[in-house]
C-alpha cells in the first residue's frame, strides 16, 4: 500500500526562519489536497516528500515509487514531447523498424505498443494533435502542464505529487485534469488553490502556523469544519479574556489583603505589646509566605496571559482576512479604453492577434476569453503600454494598472515598502504603512524582499502598490490573479473586487471567480 508517513518534520528557510516545527502527518491511499495560505511551505512540503530538499530534523518514509509535477516546469530549448515522456530512445527504435533498418538487437528491444499508449496518453489531456517531436518551448504554459501531468500518468506512480496543476489552463484544461484526477488511483497529494479541483479530494490537509490539521471529506466539507473551527477558536479566545481579567482581580485583591496584613504587623511592632523575638518570626513567616503567594500569582497570570495569546493566534490565523480598495470615483459612461483594429505578431510571420476592436466605458467588468495560446497576455501588454502592436490603435483615458502573471514591475532585490516608495514616490511612510497594512502587510512583513515572496504575495504587493497609489487606478488589469492567490485571500479579493467602483479587464479560466466578481461582458479571442 503506497504510503507517506512524515514524523517530527522540522524545516527553516535558507535565512534560518522556521517553517515546519515537529510536523506528524500521513498520506494513504487516497486524494489529498494540500491548502493554506500564501506562504505555508505547500510547495516545500511536496519537495521534501520528493527528497528534493532535506529536513533539518525528523523523519520522511515514502512506500511506493514518486512522480512530481512542478508548478513551473523548467524546459530546456530541444527538450521535446518524446524527451518529456523519456521515450525518445524507443521511437527511434520504431522509426527504424518501420524503415526496415532495425537491427536483431533493435526488434527484441522495441516496444510495439508504446505508440498507442503515448497517443492515448495525450489525448486524454487534450493534446492528440501534437506529434512526439514537438519542443517544449513552443507550447504555452497550460500546454506544457498539461504535457507533463500526461507523461507523468503514463509512468503510474504509487505516489503522485501535484504542485498547482491548473495554473495557466483554460478552462477545457482544468476539466481535463479534474477528470483524470478522479480516475487516479494511488496515493496522491495536490497542492492547489482550485476550488473546483479541491471538490474531487477525498480529504484536505491545512497547512498553518498552527501545524498541519486532516480535514475528511472534500473542499466544501473542509470549509464547513473550519467554520466550526473558527466559531470554536472565538469562544475560546472570549474564556481566555475572561480567564485573564479574572486572574487580574484574584492577583490585585490578594496583594490588597497582603498590603492591609503587613501594615498591620507594622503597627503592632510599633505598638511594643508583643515580644521582639515573636514579632521577628511573625515578619519571617509572612515575608516567605508573601513571597510564594506573589510566585504562584505571577505563574498565573504568564499563563493566563500565554493562554489568551495563543487563543488570539488561533483567531488570527483561521479568520478570514480583509483587503480595502480606495475608492477611484469612475463615472459611468467615461471612456476607459478602445482599442481598434490591433493586430500583433511574434515572430513577424506567425500572428498572434488580428483585427482586435473593442472598448470599454465607464465601471464595467469585462473579461478576456480564449484558449490557452489565444493571445489573451499579449493583448493585456498592448493595453498596458508593455507591447507595442504592429498596427491599430489602443487609447487609454483613464489612469491604469496591469498587473502581470509575474509581477514584473517589481525588482526581485527590492523590499516590498522601498517598492511602493519608487512606484509612488509623493506618499508619506505613514501612508505607505497604512496601505501595505490594508493589504497585510503589517509592521516587518513590509520589509520582505520580493526574491522571497510566494506569487501569491507578490500578487497582493502589486495590489497594494497599484491600488494603494496616493493616484487611484480607474482600469485594473489582472492576468489570471486566482494563478497564484491561496484560497483565503483570493475570495478576499473577490470582496475587495466587488467593492472597487472602477473599471476591471480580467483573464481568468476561474468560472467562479469571474462570477463573484461581476463579470458583465467577455470578449473572445
Amino acid at each position: 500500500m503506497p504510503s507517506v508517513v512524515l514524523s517530527n518534520l522540522c524545516w527553516h528557510t535558507p535565512d534560518n526562519t522556521p517553517l515546519f516545527r515537529n510536523l506528524d502527518l500521513t498520506f494513504g491511499l487516497l486524494r489529498t489536497g494540500l491548502v493554506g495560505r500564501n506562504g505555508a511551505g505547500k510547495t516545500t512540503l511536496l519537495r521534501l516528500i520528493a527528497q528534493e530538499v532535506a529536513p533539518r530534523s525528523g523523519r520522511i518514509h515514502t512506500r511506493g515509487r514518486i512522480g512530481y509535477l512542478r508548478q513551473n516546469p523548467e524546459s530546456q530549448p530541444q527538450t521535446t514531447l518524446a524527451d518529456l515522456f523519456g521515450i525518445k530512445a524507443q521511437l527511434a527504435i520504431l522509426d527504424r523498424a518501420a524503415q526496415g533498418l532495425a537491427s536483431a538487437d533493435d526488434l527484441a528491444m522495441a516496444d510495439w505498443t508504446l505508440e498507442a499508449r503515448l497517443a492515448t496518453a495525450l489525448a486524454e489531456m487534450g493534446l492528440s494533435h501534437l506529434p512526439p517531436d514537438t519542443p517544449l518551448t513552443t507550447l504555452s504554459g497550460g500546454q506544457r502542464t498539461r504535457a507533463g501531468l500526461a507523461a507523468l500518468m503514463s509512468t503510474k506512480p504509487d505516489i503522485a505529487l501535484l504542485d498547482e496543476p491548473t495554473n495557466h489552463l483554460d478552462q477545457t484544461g482544468r476539466e481535463l485534469v479534474v477528470e483524470a484526477v478522479r480516475k487516479w488511483q494511488c496515493c496522491l497529494i495536490v497542492a492547489s488553490h482550485d476550488r473546483a479541483l479541491l471538490a474531487a479530494m477525498d480529504a484536505i490537509v491545512e497547512l498553518s502556523p498552527l501545524g498541519a490539521k486532516t480535514y475528511g471529506g472534500n473542499y466544501d466539507a473542509y470549509r464547513a469544519m473550519r467554520d466550526n473551527d473558527l466559531i470554536s477558536a472565538r469562544k475560546d479566545l472570549v474564556q481566555a479574556q475572561r480567564n485573564l481579567s479574572q486572574t487580574k482581580v484574584r492577583a490585585t485583591q490578594a496583594a490588597e489583603r497582603k498590603a492591609r496584613t503587613d501594615s498591620q504587623g507594622r503597627k503592632l511592632r510599633a505598638s511594643g505589646s508583643q515580644p521582639k523575638i515573636l514579632m521577628d518570626a511573625a515578619k519571617e513567616r509572612s515575608q516567605k509566605s508573601g513571597g510564594a503567594q506573589a510566585a504562584f500569582r505571577d505563574r498565573m497570570l504568564k499563563d493566563a496571559q500565554s493562554k489568551l495569546e495563543a487563543a488570539q493566534n488561533a483567531v488570527e490565523i483561521l479568520q478570514p482576512l480583509s483587503m480595502d480598495i480606495p475608492r477611484c470615483r469612475l463615472v459611468k459612461g467615461r471612456d476607459v479604453v478602445r482599442v481598434e483594429n490591433l493586430c500583433f505578431a511574434y515572430p513577424p510571420d506567425a500572428p498572434i492577434l488580428q483585427n482586435i476592436s473593442f472598448s470599454i466605458r465607464g465601471p464595467e467588468r469585462v473579461a478576456l476569453e480564449g484558449a490557452n495560446g489565444a493571445g489573451k497576455s499579449t493583448l493585456l501588454a498592448c493595453i498596458g503600454g508593455q507591447l507595442r502592436p504592429d498596427s491599430g490603435q489602443v487609447e487609454l483615458h483613464v489612469p491604469a494598472a496591469r498587473l502581470d502573471q509575474d509581477m514584473s514591475l517589481f525588482s526581485p532585490d527590492e523590499t516590498i515598502s522601498d517598492a511602493f516608495a519608487r512606484l509612488d514616490p509623493t506618499t508619506t511612510e505613514n501612508d505607505r504603512r497604512a496601505v501595505l497594512a490594508r493589504f497585510l502587510f503589517r509592521g516587518d512583513e513590509a520589509q520582505q524582499t520580493i526574491a522571497k515572496l510566494s506569487g501569491g504575495q507578490r500578487l497582493r504587493a502589486g495590489l497594494a502598490c497599484t491600488l494603494g497609489h496616493s493616484q487611484p487606478k480607474q482600469l485594473l488589469i489582472l492576468d489570471e490573479p486566482n494563478n497564484h492567490l491561496d484560497i483565503d485571500a483570493l475570495e478576499v479579493l473577490e470582496t475587495a473586487l466587488n467593492a472597487y467602483d472602477g473599471a476591471l479587464l480580467v483573464v481568468s479560466h476561474d468560472a467562479a471567480f469571474l462570477k463573484r466578481i461581476g463579470i458583465e461582458r467577455r470578449v473572445c479571442l
